[in-house]
């Protein structure tokens, strides 16, 4: 961890998911929403795995309803401190066949090193899964803050954490070594009475802000009741409603091995372009006849 640029404060992550834990039923439809999400692509993929890891707190959300699938056997759940640990995570090489992270990585300091590590625990052709808040997450919240601090002159603080967009995704799973890596992102449009109760369900999810940067005393009311009321002025729904967006980013990969399918090598094609298509091949600089 000396070498990375330290964003998010672990210790206020943890306290954030420890308060919101007692009552985070009442708060779990994002994650209920990623879940089935996560689940639908697990679906698809017609294998067996003996050993599942989730990853991550909200992972354990997931338990129950992997119980009944007849592909998975094994389950092993990680604890909310994975936060705080993601340069040192406590697992061994080559042993899950699986793992699934939901709506957990996006907190991580140094994301590069942990998906190192999470591609390094899997067996070879294993299979990572995992659901992350994308970009363009909470974007209205993060303009709505910046116009009302600049405004009022009470300098801009960070209240929205940077995230991952889709490239970034695809990028940092190749950099980590996975196989056949995938990255694409699905948008949600979620509506509420005003700006107060939406940060009440950030809160109440353990979503709130815990960056390294954020202003560490209160906000001042002038300010809160501003950002509330440009939200409501840029961001209303027709019926009134301020509007809130959220990005999943789904990411997928495999640890290498020999069985996976690999690209050919330059000029190894036995079967020329145009054959297959049955039209005329012109070289660079032809002009074609019409």
């Amino acid at each position: 961890m000396a070498e990375t640029m330290l964003i998010f404060d672990p210790a206020a992550k943890r306290q954030h998911r420890r308060r919101a834990a007692g009552n985070f039923a009442a708060f779990d439809f994002l994650h209920a929403e990623a879940a089935e999400r996560l689940l639908d692509r697990l679906r698809d993929i017609r294998r067996q795995f003996p050993l599942a890891l989730l990853q991550g707190a909200p992972a354990a959300w997931l338990a129950p309803r992997l119980a009944g699938s007849s592909s998975i056997g094994q389950v092993i759940g990680m604890g909310s401190d994975f936060v705080a640990q993601e340069d040192m995570l406590p697992l061994a090489e080559g042993r899950f066949d699986l793992v699934l992270s939901l709506l957990n990585l996006h907190w991580v300091n140094d994301l590069p090193g942990a998906l190192i590590q999470l591609q390094n625990c899997l067996k070879p052709d294993g299979l990572f899964l995992a659901t992350l808040f994308g970009g363009d997450t909470l974007t209205e919240l993060r303009q709505a803050w910046l116009m009302a601090e600049s405004e009022l002159a009470t300098g801009a603080s960070p209240h929205v954490a940077p995230m991952v967009g889709t490239y970034d995704g695809a990028a940092l799973l190749q950099r980590a070594g996975f196989a056949l890596p995938v990255a694409d992102a699905e948008r949600i449009t979620v509506t509420y009475a005003d700006a107060f109760a939406l940060m009440r369900d950030l809160r109440g999810m353990g979503e709130a802000n815990a960056l390294l940067g954020r202003r560490k005393g209160f906000t001042p009311r002038a300010t809160l009741l501003r950002m509330a009321q440009i939200y409501a002025e840029r961001f209303a729904a027709p019926d009134g409603r301020i509007r809130a967006t959220f990005e999943f980013v789904m990411l997928t990969g495999w640890r290498p091995d020999a069985s996976q399918q690999q690209p050919l090598k330059p000029g190894s094609a036995k079967l020329r372009l145009a054959d297959a298509l049955g039209v005329v091949e012109h070289k660079a600089g032809d002009k074609a006849g019409f």
